[in-house]
């Protein structure tokens, strides 16, 4: 990755992780916004963003399936 990739990524797992701990769906917008007098920063930083939230829905539904596939095996009745 690039400085500004890499930059970015780390802002972006920070912005993330304080938005929901203080349950504030404004901050990461409020973020990329104080960064619009760069529109490759902001687009490197608001990329992370969607690639972080849908790993994690991802690993979500992931970690559910396995749940129900294990619970399952163990009552298979």
């Amino acid at each position: 990755m690039s400085v500004v990739e890499d930059l970015a990524d780390r802002l972006a797992r920070d912005a993330i992780e304080a938005a929901e701990l203080m349950g504030d769906d404004t901050l990461i917008t409020a973020i990329a916004e104080s960064m619009s007098t760069s529109s490759t920063t902001e687009e490197a930083f608001l990329t992370a963003v969607r690639v972080r939230l849908a790993e994690k829905r991802g690993r979500k539904l992931l970690e559910a399936k396995i749940d129900a596939f294990e619970a399952k095996l163990k009552n298979p009745g």
